[in-house]
C-alpha cells in the first residue's frame, strides 16, 4: 500500500544555519519558513527541517526526525487500521494538514504514512500560515 518516500523531516537545533545549509551548500529549493521549521525540495523529495525543543545536547535531538511514506487517501483507512489492530505503537497524533500516522518499527524507528503532498500542505499553510512563516516562491 505505500506508494514512496513522502517527506524526511529533520530535528535540527539552529533553523537558520540549516537553512542556509541545505539551500546554499546543497542546492536544495527552500519554498516556506516560519519560526520553527521550513519546507524545502530536492527533485521529488520534501524536506522538512523542524527546530528541536530540547535545546541540551551539542547535536539536535531525533525527537522529531522520521521517515514519511507516501500512501493513497483510498488506501490510508485500512493501513491505519491494519497497524492499530495489530498494536503498532503510534509516536504522535497527526496535527498538520492531510492524513497521518506516525508509528514505530520494531527497532524504535520513528516512521509515517502521509497521505499529502508538498504542493497540498504549501496550499494549506498559504490558508493559515504558522507562526512567523514566509513564502519563498
Amino acid at each position: 500500500m505505500l506508494t514512496g518516500l513522502n517527506h524526511l523531516t529533520l530535528s535540527v537545533r539552529d533553523l537558520a544555519r540549516s537553512v542556509a545549509f541545505y539551500r546554499d551548500m546543497l542546492g536544495l529549493r527552500l519554498h516556506a519558513r516560519w519560526d520553527r521549521g521550513a519546507y524545502l525540495s530536492a527533485g521529488d523529495l520534501w524536506l522538512c527541517l523542524s527546530l528541536d525543543g530540547q535545546g541540551t545536547a551539542a547535536l539536535a535531538s531525533p525527537a522529531y526526525t522520521h521517515y514519511a511514506f507516501s500512501i493513497s487517501q483510498h488506501d490510508f483507512p485500512a493501513f491505519a487500521a491494519r497497524l492499530r489492530a495489530a498494536g503498532v505503537p503510534e509516536w504522535q497524533q497527526n496535527r498538520s494538514a492531510g492524513d497521518s500516522l506516525y508509528f514505530l518499527d520494531p527497532d524504535g524507528h520513528q516512521l509515517e504514512a502521509h497521505t499529502g503532498s508538498l504542493a497540498q500542505r504549501l496550499a494549506a499553510c498559504r490558508a493559515a500560515p504558522y507562526q512567523g512563516m514566509v513564502f519563498e516562491d
